[in-house]
């Protein structure tokens, strides 16, 4: 199993602040300064109903289901996460249409090129992925493996005490 972000709509007050950090956290400089309506590329989504929000996230899916539909073979397993190979990417959709989760994006970007976006946790920040260290309610946590099991083995013992 992968790492992957999770997002706690209970706690989510829908400022976007995570998105802000995303895109600001994959371009070149990482400056908040130059980000510009056509810079702005998160690879995560905050998705908005008239009393819930939360974020739309990959989850990094050990059988990847984008990955496994892609013609180009441009998403692949990288060590911990999945990734996107944007010189492959021909910007079919496939992978949006197989993600169960919605968390993938393709977007036009310069001229006739194209991207497919998701959730990379910030592979190369040192401090992790940047949405959740700049979400002001701590609505996203990064959870690995041991997290996940230790969260369903309380589950189990509460369900076998009651």
């Amino acid at each position: 199993m992968n790492r992957f972000i999770v997002a706690e709509s209970n706690k989510c007050i829908g400022c976007r602040t995570c998105e802000v950090a995303c895109a600001v956290s994959h371009q070149a400089f990482q400056d908040c300064a130059a980000l510009s309506a056509e810079a702005f590329l998160p690879r995560i989504r905050v998705v908005k109903t008239g009393t819930l929000s939360t974020a739309a996230v990959c989850r990094q899916c050990e059988d990847a289901p984008c990955g496994a539909v892609c013609p180009t073979q441009a998403i692949s397993r990288k060590g911990d996460f999945i990734a996107v190979d944007q010189a492959r990417c021909i910007g079919c959709k496939t992978c949006m249409l197989a993600c169960p989760y919605g968390a993938m994006e393709v977007t036009a970007v310069a001229s006739n090129q194209v991207q497919a976006l998701k959730c990379d946790l910030c592979f190369h920040r040192d401090a992790g992925p940047a949405c959740v260290e700049a979400c002001p309610t701590s609505a996203l946590r990064c959870m690995d493996p041991q997290q996940l099991e230790q969260i369903s083995a309380e589950k189990r013992r509460r369900a076998a005490a009651w």
